[in-house]
């Protein structure tokens, strides 16, 4: 497997299949195209330009390339193959793949996050999707911190860095938390009812119950808030 690179499996079983056909043509004419990544049903990411590099029809695959032109050349010696300068593009390659993968999971991630609590902020039910952040209950690098629903809430932006600095907590039943200094502080009417005003709450959650919050991460999560308190 060459690296640095992604792989899209072909239409169907059938290596014939027309688009089939049509992405070895794109690889043999060096044409470029787009890369449509699904995140919820009916909803795509692209990235673009990405070259197809290596066609493997035993494993209904094509290996593509996110990278521009001058960087993807056809070599005579491996005819199947679109080589990629070894040397100095080899680093270049991951780096691109890598920046490219971290978009998809972020943009990905949130996608899924904002579907499923039907595109509202689960602690104020604020509707302006542009507002709205997927957050992470367990970060992203710690253990348990993937990207699943589950391990996910839609916030919006003031909320997400509430939740983040531990202004306000979420317990296992759903309910909110504000901390105790934050309670007792007094100040203007976006403390009072935007954060002060969520005490005791419980949050929207998804439709289904497959993609609630995780009560296990919410537990972890809790303590630590509890920790800060």
């Amino acid at each position: 497997m060459l690296s640095g690179l992604l792989h899209y499996r072909y239409r169907g079983n059938d290596p014939d299949h027309r688009d089939n056909r049509g992405m070895r043509e794109a690889m043999r004419l060096g044409l470029p195209l787009a890369y449509f990544h699904g995140v919820v049903p009916g909803r795509y990411l692209a990235v673009w330009p990405v070259y197809i590099v290596n066609d493997d029809p035993g494993a209904l695959t094509v290996t593509v390339a996110v990278d521009d032109r001058e960087h993807v050349l056809y070599s005579p010696e491996r005819p199947a193959v679109r080589s990629i300068y070894e040397d100095v593009d080899m680093g270049r390659r991951s780096y691109i793949t890598a920046e490219v993968k971290v978009r998809l999971h972020q943009r990905g991630f949130r996608a899924r996050v904002l579907e499923a609590y039907r595109r509202q902020c689960a602690f104020c039910r604020l509707r302006h999707e542009e507002l709205l952040d997927a957050a992470h209950i367990i970060p992203d690098p710690q253990p348990l911190g993937e990207p699943v629903v589950p391990n996910g809430l839609s916030l919006c932006a003031l909320h997400h860095s509430a939740y983040d600095r531990n202004f306000v907590g979420l317990r296992p039943d759903y309910v909110i938390e504000v901390r105790p200094d934050i309670l007792r502080e007094r100040d203007g009417p976006t403390l009072a009812h935007a954060i002060q005003g969520l005490h005791g709450q419980s949050i929207v959650l998804p439709r289904s119950i497959a993609q609630r919050p995780d009560p296990a991460r919410l537990a972890l999560r809790y303590r630590q808030f509890r920790h800060a308190s």
